[in-house]
């Protein structure tokens, strides 16, 4: 595969520009020699403007010229390093150090209690452990399973607030969507009594009010 940015655009210049063939060209900038020739007959690239590889620095001089010399040869592209800031960075597995590993359990044991709406996939991928581990911290199959508490995972250093903020938003918001498409209502929850407010006159008046049998005993009608 082709590592050169703007194959398409970079065939167009090579195809106005130079003799090279359908071929190198398709060879150099990553595409089907069918697809240069279309480029060549305007019914591919058409509103594509031909970018240079010699001003971009993916190309030298020398090796086009070398290249329209001899049809069979095949240029070779200079690397750029905006490609390879372009490309995009796999992140490999969560590593977890060894003195926090025994931590984990209860990290997850603290999902299980307090938010099942997480998928164990989730769980897994923030806490770098396998869902065999957490099914046995949820089924009490665990070799230590005696010694399991619930411990946010946050307090045990395992991961972020804001990181773990986020996997809890998102599981949320799946599960009110599929409740939703089950037809599956939220609890609503009760509006807040409004606070009886007195003032301060209120006050005077009752504390300064002569005890009536009505206000005592109250009205008998």
């Amino acid at each position: 595969m082709s590592e050169i940015l703007m194959p398409k655009a970079t065939a167009v210049w090579l195809v106005e520009n130079t003799s090279l063939t359908f071929e190198q060209i398709a060879d150099f900038c990553g595409l089907h020699p069918l697809e240069v020739r279309g480029i060549a007959d305007g019914d591919v690239a058409r509103d594509i403007r031909g970018a240079d590889p010699l001003v971009n620095g993916q190309l030298t001089r020398e090796e086009l010229e070398k290249a329209q010399a001899d049809s069979t040869y095949r240029m070779k592209a200079i690397v750029s390093r905006h490609a390879e800031l372009l490309k995009p960075v796999k992140t490999g597995p969560k590593y977890t150090p060894v003195s926090r590993r025994q931590d984990r359990p209860d990290a997850i044991m603290w999902f299980v209690r307090n938010h099942p709406e997480v998928a164990d996939a989730q769980i897994a991928k923030l806490l770098g452990t396998t869902k065999a581990t957490i099914e046995s911290v949820r089924n009490r199959t665990h070799w230590n399973s005696t010694n399991i508490k619930p411990v946010d995972p946050v307090t045990l250093g395992l991961v972020g607030q804001l990181q773990l903020d986020e996997v809890v938003r998102k599981a949320a918001d799946k599960k009110a969507k599929e409740d939703a498409k089950n037809g599956i209502l939220q609890p609503v929850q009760a509006a807040p009594e409004e606070p009886v407010v007195i003032f301060e006159e209120d006050i005077d008046h009752f504390a300064n009010a002569e005890p009536t049998a009505e206000s005592v005993f109250g009205s008998r009608d």
